[in-house]
C-alpha cells in the first residue's frame, strides 16, 4: 500500500511542472495534495463544482465543510478567488480555458490512453468530469501510484477498463518514475526513487523507451 509520504512525493513532483499562470483543475486523490506544495509560485486552481482560486489545505480549526473541492476535501479561498454555478464551470472545462489538468488513473497505456473512471462489474455513481478534462484541457498530467493496491501495473500495453476518451496523457508521474508520451510511444524521463530501469521494467505493462533519463530522488 502507498504511504502518505509517496502521496507526497508524487504531488510534490506535480507542483514543479506547473507554470506561474496556468489555471489547473485537480482531480480526486493525490491531486489534492498539490495546493499545499505549490509554494509562492501563483496558478489558479479550478474545481469543477464551481470554484476558481482554491489555496492550501486549512488547519484543523479552521475547517468549515461548506468550502470544499469536487473531491469533497475542505479547502481554503485564494486572494480574489470567485465562486460559480457547477455548469459555468463544465464551459470552462469543455471550452478549452482550462491549462492543466492534473488526474488520477486506475490505468493508463503505452500510447497514453487514460481509464480513471469505472471499473468493470463495479458499480458507479457516474462518470463525473473525467471525461470533460480528458477532452478540454490543454495538458493532461496524471498522478498515480505505480500499481493498484492488488499489485497489478496500472502502466499498461492496452486498457482493460474503459477508456476517458481519445486524447493521451502529456505525462505520468508516480512513486518511483516520470513519463513522457510523444507521438504514441512512453518515454521514460525521470526516477525519483531508489529503483533500477530493470526493476521499473518489472513493475511496468507498459512498454518504455529511456530517454534523457535523470536520477532525482524525493
Amino acid at each position: 500500500m502507498l504511504s502518505q509520504s509517496d502521496r507526497i512525493k508524487i504531488a510534490k513532483r506535480v507542483a514543479e511542472e506547473l507554470v506561474e499562470g496556468e489555471i489547473v483543475n485537480l482531480g480526486v486523490g493525490i491531486p489534492t495534495l498539490i495546493p499545499d506544495f505549490l509554494g509562492e509560485k501563483k496558478v489558479y486552481l479550478q474545481s469543477e463544482n464551481g470554484l476558481l482560486g482554491m489555496g492550501p489545505t486549512p488547519a484543523e480549526v479552521d475547517v468549515d465543510m461548506d468550502l470544499i473541492s469536487a473531491s469533497k476535501k475542505p479547502i481554503t479561498f485564494d486572494v480574489g478567488a470567485s465562486l460559480f454555478d457547477s455548469s459555468d464551470s463544465f464551459l470552462m472545462i469543455r471550452g478549452g480555458h482550462i491549462d492543466v489538468a492534473v488526474l488520477g488513473a486506475l490505468q493508463v497505456d503505452e500510447s497514453g490512453e487514460v481509464a480513471n473512471w469505472a471499473v468493470p462489474g463495479e458499480t458507479i455513481l457516474g462518470v463525473g468530469g473525467a471525461m470533460d478534462l480528458v477532452a478540454g484541457a490543454k495538458r493532461m498530467i496524471i498522478a498515480s501510484t505505480h500499481c493498484s493496491k492488488d499489485g497489478s501495473p496500472k502502466l499498461v500495453k492496452k486498457l482493460t477498463f474503459p477508456s476517458s476518451g481519445n486524447r493521451r496523457a502529456d505525462m505520468v508521474i508516480t512513486e518511483h518514475a516520470v513519463f513522457k508520451f510523444r507521438e504514441g510511444k512512453m518515454y521514460l524521463v525521470e526516477i525519483i526513487s531508489n529503483i533500477s530501469i530493470e526493476e521499473l521494467r518489472d513493475i511496468t505493462e507498459a512498454s518504455f523507451e529511456v530517454l534523457q533519463i535523470q536520477s532525482n530522488v524525493i
